[in-house]
Parts: structure tokens; C-alpha cells; sequence
């Protein structure tokens, strides 16, 4: 046999992760790719597995260590001729189990990742589960369900908690904090008609769990409000003409980079809407940086890509970086780093059309902003009508943190600004 030493792989930017189990001991036998440590930070959930199969020998890691890539973890005793898989590059993030009670499909073969990160993970319950016997996907579940693991008694074997478990506690059994919600039917449509089973894209997989989630979880209200973008229209077309003319590099110029700056104005004066809910739900945080999210329309599906520090940057910088974003999203390149960190977000459909519709909020954000399709309208302005450029904003929100009428002046306040973009400077 030849001696490995496993090491913590590249996980991103994630550091001093603390290791939440060990699921091997000295002495067992294990499998390539077979899962040996559990990692759990604030932001994801990894799995460092076996780079080879083998027996495990001396540990030096022990539950509760923090550690970062590069950290020795435990020897293994690789069995001679057994081919080590190489390291990954790259955590990827892996979508949450299915919470129906239909039967489930055969597990699938170990993935190729040596860790799977769930950054996308639905999770609005911030609860230390450290001390715990359960693994990644049933932390994922109890999370998405706001189920307390520390209130079931496990079924799997030396205790561990199985997602079985948390579906029986989201029925309302083993003594679970979270709602029961009932199950959608499940129907045999191949006995009406002809059928055809699609699998989901991977970012549907990931961002669907976490949608309903935040649906679930956040009492959302949403407020609708016109505003009058007639004059900032035509800068925005002066300010695209140059760009579309830059013959070093040309870029676009769209109403974004202009709506993200008026935000920014509208939530420093405002500052509730760039907060969070504590994970205690006893108070509130307050972000003093500004980062904002930009949901990008990909063949695959919907991706929020960041702009950090957005109140840094002018709105030719802001309109280069968000054209780069979104062309790394549709190729799907973004890296987890250009996925997190957003304190509020803009959904803009104004390129498709819609008078108005209601935006998910991106949990913890506590708002997110939705753009339609501006349209010309008549507008009184005292003493006749005139043909002004109106476009239609929706906020959504939390109504834990913000009621209706903070949200109107926040609106009112964001209208005013964007019809005229000077009082960015105020």
C-alpha cells in the first residue's frame, strides 16, 4: 500500500472552515471519491472525499478545527494499483434533494468534484448544527424546510440524521420546529397523451430550492410606482451613442448602471432596505457597503451576477462591468465570488415587455427591485398633458423588516431620483 496524506482541497475563498464530522475512523475501509470529512461554513457545506480507495489510517483532524486549503486531515493507505483521482479546481455547487414524498430515483455515482459546495443552498435558518451527526443534504433539507436538527433523533446508522428523517419531521413528525407542507399530487400524465420528460438545467436545480424558500420563509408585499425616465432616457442614449463608438473597446450602455446608482442614493437614505435579518430574527444587521445584484437571462436560466461597491464607481465603469458579468453568465463562467455578497438586487425584464409582476426576494436581502417596459403615457403637468417616458418599478419585500409605508416613501424617494439623476449628488 502507499501512504497519501489527504489535505483540505481548493475550496474557493471559503478559510479556517470549521469541520462539523468525521465519517470514517481509523482502520475502515474506504471507497475512491467515498465522502471522509464534512466542512460546514456560514456560506456552504463541503464534502472532502477519498482521493483513492484504501484503508484509513492515523486521523489529525478532529471536529471542530478550522481549517483552509492545504490543511492535513488524516493518511490513507491506498490499496496498490488504485488510481488517485486528481484535485478539482473548483467547488461547484450542488442542488438540494427533492422534499416530495414521491419515491425517489436511484442515487446517483459519486460526482467527479472532490467538493460540492452549497453556496446556492436555500437556507434563511442560520443555526449552529455543529454538533450534529448529519450530512450535507440533510442539513441542506432541514434548512430549506427551517426544520431544528437538533430536535430529531436520527434513524440512519450510529444515530446519523437521513433526509428521510427531515421529511417525516416536515409532516410533523420527530418533534420539528418547521410547518408541515403538504405534497403536490402526483400524476400519471402518460395516461392522458403523449409525454416527454426533460431534465432540469443545473442553475434551475440549484436556484429553484432556494427560491421556494425564500417564498416560504419571507411574507413578501410588493409596491409598484411610475417613474419618469424621459430626460435620463436621452443622457442614456447620448452616453450609449460614445460608447457603442469607442473604437478601442465599445461597449453598451443600458438603463442598469443608471438604476443601480439611483438605488444606491435611495438605500443610503434608506438604509433598513440595504439590511438583514439577524439569524436570531431579534434584530437587524446593517451592511455600510453597497453591493448590487443583477439577475441575467441565460439559456440555462436565471443567474444573479454582483457588482460590488457599486457607490465607487461611475456609470461608464458600472455599464463595462456589468456587460462582462453578463457575457461570463451566459457562458457560464461566473465564479462563486461574482455570485455572493449582494445586500439588494435588480430584476429588469424591461427588454421582454410586462406592465408589472412580483420579484422573489433574494434572501437575506430583505428587498429586491423589479424593472418592466417603459412606455410613453400622458402626464398632467398643472395645466395640460404631456407625452413623458414612465417606467413601471416593483419593489418586493420583507415585510418582517419594512412595512408599507417605508416601502412607499422608498419608492417615491427612488422615482424622484432616477427623473432626475443630479440628486445622485446630493
Amino acid at each position: 500500500m502507499a501512504a497519501i496524506e489527504v489535505k483540505v482541497p481548493d475550496i474557493g475563498d471559503f478559510k479556517d472552515v470549521p469541520i462539523i464530522e468525521i465519517l470514517v475512523k481509523s482502520g475502515d475501509a474506504v471507497t475512491a471519491e467515498q465522502p471522509l470529512l464534512t466542512l460546514e461554513s456560514d456560506k456552504a457545506t463541503l464534502e472532502v472525499p477519498a482521493p483513492a480507495a484504501g484503508v484509513i489510517g492515523k486521523i489529525v483532524a478532529k471536529i471542530g478545527d478550522k481549517v483552509s486549503m492545504g490543511s492535513p486531515l488524516l493518511m490513507l493507505e491506498a490499496t496498490v494499483g488504485a488510481t488517485v483521482a486528481a484535485p478539482p479546481t473548483e467547488a461547484k455547487a450542488e442542488a438540494a434533494p427533492p422534499t416530495t414524498s414521491a419515491p425517489a430515483p436511484a442515487a446517483p455515482a459519486p460526482a467527479a468534484e472532490s467538493v460540492r459546495s452549497a453556496a446556492a443552498r436555500p437556507s434563511t435558518l442560520a443555526v449552529d448544527f455543529s454538533g450534529v451527526f448529519a450530512g450535507p443534504a440533510a442539513r441542506r433539507l432541514a434548512r430549506e424546510l427551517d426544520i431544528d436538527l437538533t430536535t430529531i433523533q436520527g434513524t440512519g446508522d450510529k444515530g446519523r440524521i437521513t433526509v428521510a428523517d427531515i421529511k417525516i419531521a416536515a409532516r410533523g413528525g420527530g418533534g420539528a420546529t418547521g410547518a408541515a407542507l403538504p405534497d403536490v399530487p402526483t400524476v400519471d400524465f402518460a395516461k392522458f397523451g403523449p409525454i416527454e420528460t426533460v431534465p432540469l438545467s443545473r442553475i434551475k436545480r440549484i436556484s429553484g430550492p432556494r427560491l421556494h424558500a425564500s417564498w416560504v420563509n419571507v411574507p413578501h408585499v410588493t409596491h409598484c410606482d411610475d417613474a419618469d425616465v424621459t430626460e435620463l432616457e436621452a443622457f442614456r442614449k447620448s452616453l450609449d451613442d460614445a460608447a457603442k463608438a469607442d473604437k478601442a473597446a465599445p461597449y453598451r450602455v443600458s438603463l442598469l448602471p443608471l438604476l443601480m446608482k439611483a438605488s444606491v442614493a435611495t438605500l443610503k437614505a434608506f438604509p433598513t432596505f440595504n439590511s438583514a435579518l439577524s439569524p436570531a430574527k431579534d434584530s437587524l444587521i446593517y451592511r455600510r457597503y453597497w453591493h448590487i445584484g443583477v439577475a441575467v437571462d441565460t439559456p440555462d436560466g436565471l443567474v444573479v451576477a454582483v457588482v460590488k461597491d457599486v457607490d465607487q464607481k461611475g456609470v461608464i465603469e458600472l455599464a463595462r462591468e456589468l456587460g462582462a458579468l453578463s457575457a461570463k453568465a451566459r457562458d457560464g463562467k461566473l465564479s462563486p465570488a461574482e455570485m455572493q455578497g449582494a445586500t439588494f438586487t435588480i430584476s429588469s425584464l424591461g427588454g421582454i415587455g410586462g406592465t408589472a409582476f412580483t420579484p422573489i426576494v433574494n434572501a437575506p436581502e430583505v428587498a429586491i427591485l423589479g424593472v418592466v417596459r417603459s412606455r410613453m403615457a400622458p402626464v398632467w403637468d398643472g395645466k395640460a398633458f404631456q407625452p413623458r417616458l414612465m417606467l413601471p418599478l416593483c419593489l418586493s419585500y420583507d415585510h418582517r423588516v419594512i412595512d408599507g409605508a417605508a416601502a412607499a416613501r422608498f419608492m417615491r424617494r427612488l422615482c424622484d431620483t432616477v427623473a432626475d439623476m443630479r440628486r445622485v449628488l446630493l
